[in-house]
């Protein structure tokens, strides 16, 4: 085991980790932003109002996300229409694709965590909001969506940590993270085991930080439930 190369690369690293939180944050905020009109339709009654956020989750649950990196990276590029739009100077950049991609893939995950949680607001909530005179708007923003939130935030926890993970497969856009940074340390050391195992424990810690952070926002939510 080569420890001098594993904390010679530990600066290089940090840096790949720095995108890597990047792309997490960027990507789960705008995620988190479309799943929610996302879940809120796919609850409708009207069966038109459900099937384009149906399609959606379909798609972008059921097809692996590196499929769905190639197709935003190298396959916008192959329309005319996209080379000449607003669109390409970010298209044509792979942190963008990067960004679109994950986007994409965790705003369907998130949306079908937050349409289960929507289901299970209880019905007495939302009837007694009703006898106090509150319409439907006023509804969903004061009791089925906070109430929502907070009984999603524990599942929605582990969708950002699996989106940490999934984030390694930026790389192989040319964008160096911290598995890209890491693959290219290999490809200059050739020290695989070392490079790999300091990636590993810095994803680790990645992923303490992000669920100490779950946990206060947790508990800060709950905090009317915990005894005096």
């Amino acid at each position: 085991m080569n420890w001098a190369v594993m904390l010679e690369s530990l600066p290089a690293l940090a840096e790949g980790a720095l995108l890597t939180l990047e792309l997490v944050a960027v990507s789960g905020v705008l995620g988190f932003m479309l799943a929610v009109p996302v879940a809120i339709a796919r609850v409708s009654d009207r069966w038109w109002m459900r099937a384009l956020p149906m399609a959606h989750i379909y798609f972008f649950r059921g097809t692996p996300l590196l499929v769905q990196i190639y197709l935003v990276y190298y396959g916008a590029g192959q329309f005319e229409a996209v080379r000449t739009s607003m669109l390409w100077p970010y298209l044509s950049q792979a942190y963008w694709c990067a960004i679109i991609a994950f986007t994409l893939n965790t705003s369907a995950y998130t949306a079908e965590i937050l349409r289960g949680a929507i289901q299970t607001v209880p019905r007495g909530e939302i009837e007694a909001a009703r006898a106090v005179g509150m319409g439907p708007a006023l509804i969903w923003r004061r009791i089925r969506l906070p109430r929502a939130f907070r009984i999603a935030l524990p599942a929605y926890s582990n969708e950002v940590i699996l989106m940490l993970k999934g984030s390694a497969l930026a790389s192989t856009i040319t964008l160096m993270d911290l598995t890209g940074v890491a693959r290219t340390i290999i490809a200059r050391t050739y020290t695989p085991m070392e490079l790999f195992l300091a990636a590993g424990l810095i994803y680790g810690l990645l992923t303490v930080f992000i669920l100490s952070g779950f946990r206060l926002i947790e508990r800060r939510l709950n905090r009317h439930l915990r005894p005096r």
